[in-house]
């Protein structure tokens, strides 16, 4: 339970840096760490105690295997999200880059202010 609760406050915390921060790179350190929540989510859910590969043995009945396998689902979903968080992360950086080439600033009230 107390894991939920944790991920429920790494989740609150870029959900913040989201909403409150003016600069560019704090929102994208933001978006990051919602991200890494998310994927902490998930894999808690999939979490099973005692929990074996689900990888069926010679010795073992098709009881034992639902009872004690853990669903692979959630980790596939995981490993997805994070190359996809990570091509993400890349374009987020290659933009904020370009703007600070362009207006010289991180600051997004700065950029809204020059409109040009």
């Amino acid at each position: 339970m107390i894991l939920y609760f944790l991920t429920l406050v790494l989740f609150v915390m870029g959900v913040y840096c989201l909403i409150a921060k003016k600069n560019i790179i704090k929102k994208i350190i933001g978006l990051t760490i919602t991200d890494y929540a998310i994927n902490l989510f998930i894999i808690i859910i999939g979490y099973r105690a005692k929990g074996i590969a689900p990888i069926m043995f010679k010795n073992m009945t098709m009881k034992e295997l639902t009872e004690y396998g853990v669903d692979p689902l959630p980790q596939a979903l995981v490993l997805t999200s994070i190359v996809i968080g990570l091509g993400v992360l890349s374009l987020m950086t290659a933009i904020c880059l370009r703007l600070y080439e362009k207006y010289k600033t991180f600051d997004m009230s700065e950029i809204n202010r020059l409109k040009g």
